[in-house]
């Protein structure tokens, strides 16, 4: 844990050193997309640190002055699978975003969402020697939560404190100059397959470019898609991606549970390609212009022309009626809203104030999804844009690229993580962990 903890530490310094001088590249590597953008700071590295614990927390000032994306090769449900095509992927996306922002990037801060993420809660008290909370103090705490063993090749992703007690007080976010005898916090941890993170530094450094700061997709959409008040009170977020959907909960501002879904959008193109017998780009064009998941009437009667350049031409000429479209996509759409249901419910979301739900993502945009999550998943359902960032060209603030705006969010206003402390040598852990829907229960 130590050498992941100095890794950590580096890149935050990294993308530290970035902001001051200015400029920093976010990458978003999906199974569908690659996008890339390139951000500017005002230069002053000042921030803000209201919002936060941390020496990290607080804010920059920032605009987008360049955005490219390119069509994802080499990556699957997620994760790397041919490093050669992925690196010319990001490497002519680079230079896209490069061009039109008319500045070099060396550094980038990059999500992904494969990896099977696994959630944590964990939590840890110490007495206060001095009666009152200093910085110190707070690293002392967060260091006295249990960092067990999570599994062979898993490295932790995210390590958060999301909720601080100072005595009988709870529910702080910033507990320093408090008076008291006793602090105890609680710290979310995402660990995901640690093969991923590697292969994702070397292919990137294969790009020549530095990995200044590495996120959850899922993390990434929420902080995108939801609203200060959905983040704050609790709400899940539904990230539909093309190699899988990921499902994210927030509650008081930060993140308490993280999960992939293996399934995207990409199997129902296949679905479509092997149920209407056409190619693979043909069944992404009729997923997009003609799909949907509620059938009426008008549907049977409203037939499409497939086209294709098979050279047969009763076959080029086909038609298939919207119904038999909709007929296809709608079994595949419900098994992914079960499979998120499922996983809700093992997070503990009914336990949650509120039941608020963000559908986001390329495949939010589905005609008639919404009420179709609305019966599997709860009545609380809306689909989310990604907030509007200073300088995006407005066909890049559609829900395919919320993963790379909340990177920005991400990238300018970073949360605290536990590596932003300075952690007392002699203390590393010492407490028992409990799997992240118990903790919601006894918590929130």
């Amino acid at each position: 844990m130590a050498e992941l903890y100095q890794t950590q530490r580096a890149m935050r310094n990294m993308r530290r050193a970035a902001l001051q001088r200015g400029v920093i590249g976010i990458l978003d590597i999906g199974t569908s997309k690659i996008a890339c953008m390139v951000l500017k700071f005002d230069g002053s590295g000042t921030m803000r640190e209201t919002d936060g614990v941390g020496p990290m927390a607080g804010q920059a000032n920032f605009r987008v002055i360049g955005a490219a994306s390119t069509r994802s090769r080499g990556v699957r449900k997620g994760e790397i699978e041919t490093m050669a095509e992925t690196e010319r992927a990001i490497r002519t996306v680079v230079a896209a975003a490069q061009k039109l922002a008319g500045v070099r990037v060396d550094h980038v801060i990059a999500c992904m969402s494969g990896g099977q993420p696994s959630s944590y809660g964990l939590d840890g008290q110490i007495v206060l020697e001095s009666g009152k909370v200093t910085e110190h103090d707070v690293a002392s705490v967060l260091a006295s939560c249990e960092v067990p063993d999570f599994g062979r090749g898993r490295e932790v992703l995210h390590a958060q404190p999301v909720n601080f007690a100072v005595d009988n007080r709870s529910g702080l976010s910033d507990p320093r100059d408090h008076a008291g005898n006793k602090l105890a916090c609680d710290m979310h941890v995402l660990t995901i397959d640690g093969d991923l993170i590697g292969n994702l530094v070397q292919c990137i450094r294969r790009c020549d470019l530095e990995l200044a700061g590495i996120a959850s997709a899922s993390y990434a959409s929420a902080r995108a898609g939801l609203v200060e008040d959905e983040q704050e009170l609790g709400a899940a977020c539904i990230d539909f991606g093309g190699g899988g959907t990921g499902v994210s909960i927030f509650v008081k501002k930060h993140m308490i549970f993280s999960d992939n879904i293996r399934i995207g959008g990409n199997l129902i193109t296949q679905d479509l390609a092997q149920g209407l017998r056409v190619s693979l780009p043909v069944a992404e064009r009729l997923k997009t212009l003609n799909g949907g998941v509620e059938a009426t009437g008008r549907d049977d009667r409203e037939m499409i022309e497939v086209g294709g350049d098979t050279g047969d031409w009763e076959a080029d000429r086909r038609t298939v009626s919207r119904a038999d479209v909709i007929g296809i996509m709608r079994p595949r759409v419900e098994e992914i809203l079960e499979n998120v249901r499922q996983t809700l419910d093992a997070a503990g979301f009914d336990h949650m104030p509120s039941q608020q739900i963000v559908l986001t993502g390329g495949g939010s945009q589905i005609p008639g999804l919404d009420g179709l999550a609305t019966r599997i998943l709860g009545p609380n359902i809306r689909c989310g844009r990604p907030l509007r960032i200073d300088g995006l060209a407005h066909q890049l603030t559609d829900p395919s690229f919320s993963s790379a705006v909340g990177l920005a969010l991400f990238a300018a206003h970073p949360q605290d993580e536990w590596w932003d402390f300075e952690m007392p040598a002699d203390s590393y852990p010492a407490r028992s962990l409990r799997r992240a829907y118990r903790w919601f229960r006894n918590n929130w």
